[in-house]
């Protein structure tokens, strides 16, 4: 049906009319391995580099040269590397350019240095992707001015009459200058609209319309007695430039509510490129597109028509009073801009924000979205992004991309401490995954996609300071959160001869000039036998959580993925954790997608999920549509929990009041289901954990493992594999703490099958026997495992490393240490008479590698391992002069078997430290300090070194 006919028939603002404008997704198999029981243990043992981490690879100021591209894919390879995302952007605001010429962005030599790069990678079998533009949001200085991106902005001031108010044009668009990362020197304004309103406001026809000023520079207002308030609705083109943008890609934002624009200039980077190499097929996996940070974008010209023929009203009047004050990002800096509305006119105000907001999700989704996805088809490559920002639908925009993709941070601007902490009141405390990855891998769920990526463990503050335990935790935390594929942020294209630390943009420091750097291969082994685990099967979710966005949309407009400024509700991300954490799984879920969903036998049914549990944490505001679903749902046996409050209001402004009185209709309909339409009350206390322990059991609401003692840093996540392979992935993301617990499975799990340990560091497994279903879970400090369920029977048996035991000997003292100096190439010895934190020492700025040394006497038959105790840093011991192997993370417990003699041994332990403490030192070195002391990142001084107790026995 053409939505002109569609809009004739029906002007119904509900979220039904909403999912009319998508298409029907359906299961979408591109990435599934369909793979026999032999060969799933296979791709785990000896795993493909497609599974290995990839690295967001900066190319710092596109000063890129064909030898020093060659020699940093090889030094990637070695590294463990599988891939890179090539990734143009502006030379770093510090360090030394040593000269070197910038190429342009689709010059011919940008694009041979392309040539060589795809070349290198398939020697080498690496994968290379390919960022759209440079920087974030995509543009160019090239574009016409008609293709640049533009905004709406308001001006409003307070006036007490009566008095001759006079302002001038010049004044206003002083005022509204979007306060953008990067405003664009060519940016234009005008103004749309001119008014004068009574304060408080109750009424549009309260209004005193002052068209007649609008080309006036200097506007004289008459203001009658009273309080009023002067609105001015400005448009500002050409607003802002890209961030961080490469030569040639830089200057202005594209309009990404321009169809033609954005198809345009998406044909010229791949028509210019493939004029030189060929195909882009024969070299690309997937064209990538960074996060959608429009900064603040709501605007095109043909809005308000569009928008009345969608919502069926005229959107100007309005518009003016839906607007708050906005800055970076279109980021609200003022919720209480401009006058105060009341009685009704105050729910009008916000329907019109929420049928604006929408308007304008629906015009990107259609215009840039399908276009982008049609141009990588059309080009034969994979379409890769992060398909989320102010004015995207969070979930609904990554079903058609083939690879959707989320993002993990170290740390953000409240320093948040990533294995350390997980606190209730604010979701992104002690996280490394963001909001948005549970939506992102949500929508991979419902069209059966096996590769999520993620940007993993974003670094713009700790950069010298991260470890790669730190690494290991946080991006562990995304798999629970549905990631299967890590993207590291991001390796500098640096060459070795600029001066220390070299070109760094952003990123965990992944360079070999970092102390961890020859040890990174053993993170990044761990990862990819995990990927290939979890590409193929898929994830299990039962339940569904609906978020209450279209209420916060009317309330506050849309907010800023992945890092929403403010939420109506605190804690929905805290629903699925704690769901996680007590043995079930949760994905999210829109009203888009409930309705064009099926029922059947009391499950909501959708591409390849089922869900018997739906959970609406304080929504409000809900579509007919949607509410006719649910009630169908209900009625064949589904069960939803309400929490805090039943929905009671109808979406949009378009006969509002009399879908109201529909809503309450169908809310009473659903409430008579008692049993099943059920009012929950969050916790006063705000400890959800324990709350849904308790909702849980009282309810019965299903879950496939139950979990003796759930722990806030104990998380698991559950795969079935085509071969009916049951897989479970627990982890405890405490930096410090060891985690024990019994878990049972459900006898569904392990009805004909037989669990097995798979050692992702080894690419060994090993068989565990259950008692009555269940398995004790002993986990030391950042300490992950995997158990999978298959229908083999026989192997090695599991045999822990045991964490204490018999004869113990501590070993704390009299110590020689000898300081390795990595930077100075300086070697200073002392003696440690008790094992002592570095950083309480005169060596406070020390890097490199500090190796502990002493004389033991043992016996070979009492002395079977070796617990270093709590150790800052990588990790590796020697005895007699012989390696025990290294330990990166958790416990530093090292099995002695074959190494010791009977009487004296040698032991020789090597920690190698972080640089941040040093770096700290560097005060004539702009990039040291730009990362360690200034604007606002004053690192605090790190622990370093082995502080025991060190413990034989």
């Amino acid at each position: 049906m053409k939505r002109r006919t569609f809009l004739s028939q029906s002007m119904i603002l509900s979220a039904g009319f909403i999912a009319a404008r998508f298409p029907a997704f359906g299961t979408h198999n591109d990435f599934k391995n369909r793979l026999i029981s032999s060969g799933l243990f296979s791709v785990f043992k000896d795993v493909d580099s497609t599974y290995r981490p990839f690295v967001r690879w900066w190319w710092n100021g596109d000063k890129v040269e064909k030898k020093e591209l060659i020699r940093e894919l090889h030094l990637l390879k070695e590294a463990g590397i599988g891939g890179v995302e090539i990734n143009p952007i502006e030379f770093p605001s510090t360090g030394d350019d040593l000269g070197k010429k910038s190429l342009k962005w689709l010059s011919d030599e940008w694009i041979e240095m392309l040539q060589i790069t795809f070349d290198e990678a398939k020697k080498l079998n690496m994968t290379c992707d390919l960022i759209v533009g440079s920087g974030w949001p995509f543009g160019a200085e090239t574009l016409e001015r008609n293709e640049r991106a533009q905004v709406a902005l308001v001006y409003a001031e307070q006036l007490e009459g009566p008095t001759q108010f006079e302002t001038s044009r010049f004044n206003i668009f002083d005022q509204v200058d979007p306060g953008v990362s990067v405003p664009c020197p060519s940016r234009t304004f005008d103004i749309l609209s001119l008014k004068l309103v009574p304060a408080p406001m109750s009424s549009l026809d309260q209004v005193i319309d002052l068209t007649d000023k609008l080309k006036d520079q200097i506007i004289q207002v008459d203001v009658p007695a009273g309080k009023h308030f002067f609105y001015a609705l400005v448009k500002v083109d050409s607003f802002a430039s890209v961030i961080n943008g490469a030569p040639g890609a830089a200057g202005p934002i594209l309009n990404h509510m321009d169809k033609e624009a954005v198809r345009k200039y998406l044909d010229h980077m791949s028509d210019t490129i493939q004029k030189q190499t060929g195909p882009l097929a024969n070299h690309l996996r997937a064209f990538f597109t960074d996060s959608m940070e429009l900064e603040g974008c709501n605007w095109n010209e043909d809005l308000p028509v569009e928008f009345k023929k969608r919502r069926g009203y005229d959107l100007m009047p309005y518009l003016p009073f839906t607007m708050f004050k906005v800055g970076r990002l279109g980021a609200v800096v003022d919720a209480n801009y401009g006058v105060t509305k009341t009685g009704d006119f105050a729910e009008e105000i916000k329907r019109v924000r929420f049928d604006f907001e929408l308007t304008k999700a629906e015009l990107l989704y259609e215009r840039f979205t399908q276009t982008y996805l049609e141009w990588c088809k059309d080009n034969n490559v994979k379409s890769r992004a992060q398909a989320y920002g102010r004015a995207f639908f969070p979930l609904e925009t990554s079903l058609g991309y083939d690879i959707p993709e989320g993002e993990s941070w170290t740390t953000n601007w409240l320093k948040h401490r990533v294995g350390e902490e997980m606190s209730d009141d604010d979701y992104r405390r002690g996280r490394g995954y963001t909001m948005i990855n549970k939506y992102v891998s949500s929508a991979a769920h419902l069209e059966g996609k096996r590769i999520v990526s993620c940007e993993e463990m974003t670094n713009t503050y700790n950069v010298f300071n991260i470890t790669l335990e730190q690494l290991k935790i946080g991006s562990d935390m995304s798999i629970m959160s549905g990631i299967t594929h890590s993207v590291w942020h991001g390796f500098n294209y640096s060459p070795p001869e600029a001066p220390f630390p070299g070109w760094v943009q952003y990123g965990s420091y992944y360079s070999e000039n970092n102390n961890w750097w020859p040890y990174f291969k053993y993170l990044n082994q761990y990862k990819a036998r995990i990927s290939s685990l979890l590409q193929n099967a898929d994830m299990f979710t039962d339940m569904v959580i609906l978020p209450p966005n279209y209420d916060m949309w009317g309330e506050m407009g849309v907010q800023t993925d992945p890092f929403p400024e403010k939420l109506n509700v605190q804690y929905t991300s805290i629903i699925w954790e704690s769901i996680n954490k007590t043995g079930g799984a949760a994905d999210y879920t829109t009203e888009i997608i409930i309705n064009k969903s099926t029922v059947k036998g009391g499950k909501l049914c959708y591409g390849p999920k089922e869900y018997g549990t739906i959970f609406l944490p304080e929504v409000t505001s809900i579509g007919i549509i949607t509410l006719k679903k649910l009630l169908e749902f209900v009625a064949s046996g589904g069960r939803i929990f309400c929490i805090e409050k039943y929905p009671e209001k109808s979406l949009g402004l378009k006969d509002w009041q009399q879908r109201d009185a529909e809503v309450s209709g169908l809310v009473e309909k659903l409430k008579s289901y008692k049993d099943k339409f059920i009012l929950l009350r969050k916790p006063i206390d705000n400890r959800f954990l324990e709350w849904y322990m308790q909702v849980m059991e009282q309810y019965t609401i299903p879950h496939y493992l139950s979990i003796e003692k759930p722990n806030r840093f104990f998380m698991q996540t559950r795969y079935q594999a085509d071969d009916g392979s049951e897989i479970f992935y627990f982890q405890n993301v405490h930096m410090h703490l060891r985690y024990k617990t019994n878990v049972s499975f459900t006898k569904t799990i392990v009805n004909g099958r037989y669990p097995w340990v798979w050692d992702p560091e080894t690419g060994e497994r090993y068989r565990i026997q259950l008692h009555k279903n269940s398995c004790e879970i002993d986990l030391g400090p950042a300490e992950s495992r995997i158990i999978v369920f298959c229908e083999e029977k026989d192997g090695k048996e599991w045999k822990p490393i045991p964490i204490s035991g018999e004869y113990a000997e501590t070993i704390n003292n009299d110590w020689k240490v000898e300081l390795r100096h990595s930077r100075e190439h300086t070697i200073e010895d002392f003696e440690m008479y008790a094992l002592t934190d570095l950083k309480e020492t005169k060596y406070v700025n020390f890097t490199g590698t500090a190796v502990y040394k002493r004389i033991i006497t043992l016996k070979k038959e009492t002395s079977n391992y070796m617990n270093l105790g709590k150790v800052w840093g990588v990790s590796e011991l020697f005895v007699n002069g012989k390696s025990c192997g290294v330990k990166w993370y958790g416990d530093r417990i090292y099995n002695l078997a074959g190494k010791l003699n009977d009487g004296a041994n040698e032991i020789e332990i090597h920690v190698i430290t972080s640089m941040g403490n040093y770096m700290k030192t560097l005060t004539d070195n702009e990039t040291a300090q730009k990362f360690t002391l200034l604007k606002n990142k004053n690192q605090p001084i790190q622990s370093m070194g082995m502080l025991g107790p060190v413990t034989i026995y």
